[in-house]
């Protein structure tokens, strides 16, 4: 029998299926990842509104925050309204193109937002470690192009994976995705083709970002503990210490999820699919909802422009 007899070739439209195994729980789950879509999405517009207008906040580490906030939005609004589609309205189809689109936006910015977790974390290191040069090795135009090369890094490392699907495949299993969105390895899994390409450069691209971002902001906070723990005065130790627990507390919660997320995907044979999908759902949106929260709770320059605006 010939491949295309058993096989589509090259679909217009795809169905995304939502969580197998949960469909008619599906209604129910969506109302949570609406709200922390909607805390997400406001949370971060705030920061974005305090940060641009008040000039205090105009350092590195605020605009790192701000460039996070960016960041997260639009991850959010990149799966959440078409997830809710499937969830609430029982619209589960969406054109190649765009799912496409989707998951280039959706590796993009998780690519970006590691980068700026890992200058973040650079930034901490120096303001603590050569605190008397940190505002000359930090200056504005360091933090602009610090956030022009993790957003170009991100786009040229997800941009092959884009063109391996779209020029290499033109058969396909199915045309039904057994996911909430679209995700590199979903989509490739659909494929009648041979794969092992596009799942090494898969492997490549999450090792090459994961790996070194995680060495150097690992090796950073490191370097930041032995510099605080050696500091004589208890009230600085404290001091120090508590300006990089809001950093700690988001990387922890972002690399945790990244992780468990990626190895489930890939090695986890044995782990049912609706448990894979559900952290790989809450991989995007946990940190969304959190860092606002977070940096908002433990960041006291925030915490006081916060109580400013609500209070006039």
């Amino acid at each position: 029998m010939s491949i295309s007899n058993i096989t589509v070739f090259m679909p217009s439209v795809l169905t995304l299926i939502g969580i197998p195994g949960l469909e008619t729980v599906q209604c129910w789950i969506g109302i949570p990842f609406c709200v922390m879509y909607l805390i997400a999405i406001i949370g971060n517009f705030l920061l974005l509104i305090i940060i641009r207008s008040e000039r205090s906040l105009h350092e590195p580490m605020y605009i790192f925050l701000g460039m996070l906030g960016v960041t997260d939005i639009v991850l959010g609004t990149s799966i959440v309204p078409k997830m809710l589609g499937i969830f609430w309205f029982h619209v589960p189809e969406i054109y190649f193109d765009s799912c496409l689109l989707q998951m280039g936006l959706i590796h993009t910015f998780q690519g970006i937002e590691s980068g700026i977790l890992l200058a973040m974390a650079l930034d901490r290191y120096v303001a603590i470690c050569y605190p008397l040069r940190h505002s000359a090795i930090f200056t504005h135009r360091l933090v602009t192009q610090i956030g022009a090369l993790v957003t170009l890094r991100a786009a040229l490392l997800v941009a092959p994976s884009l063109v391996l699907i779209k020029c290499r495949f033109q058969f396909y299993h199915t045309t039904i995705i057994s996911h909430c969105y679209c995700e590199h390895m979903a989509i490739v899994k659909l494929a009648a083709e041979n794969v092992r390409a596009n799942k090494i450069y898969g492997l490549f691209v999450a090792f090459i970002v994961a790996g070194f971002d995680l060495t150097f902001i690992t090796l950073s906070y490191a370097q930041i503990f032995f510099t605080v723990f050696r500091l004589p005065q208890k009230e600085a130790r404290l001091k120090a210490f508590n300006t990089c627990i809001a950093h700690m507390c988001v990387f922890l919660q972002f690399y945790l999820l990244a992780f468990f997320s990626f190895f489930t995907h890939r090695f986890g044979a044995h782990v049912p699919p609706y448990i894979h999908i559900l952290f790989s759902s809450l991989y995007l949106l946990v940190p969304p909802f959190l860092n606002p929260l977070v940096y908002g709770a433990k960041t006291k320059q925030i915490r006081i422009h916060v109580v400013k605006m609500f209070s006039s």
